[in-house]
């Protein structure tokens, strides 16, 4: 049998997903609702270009 793939949920936070990409050799997981079913993929590059985002906003803000 199969063991159940390494997923995020839509719900799981930026700090998370981050981190469980950086602590495994993954640099895209899939992206499962309530149901398990897929609502799509969240990369690394995703998860830097995010982190940007946010620094600047906060920049922004000070």
């Amino acid at each position: 049998m199969t063991p159940a793939p390494l997923v995020v949920r839509e719900t799981t936070n930026l700090e998370d997903a981050a981190r469980l990409l950086l602590e495994t050799k993954y640099r895209r997981l899939p992206v499962v609702d309530v149901e398990g079913k897929l609502v799509g993929i969240i990369t690394r590059g995703n998860v830097v270009r995010a982190a940007l985002q946010i620094k600047r906003e906060i920049e922004g803000k000070a």
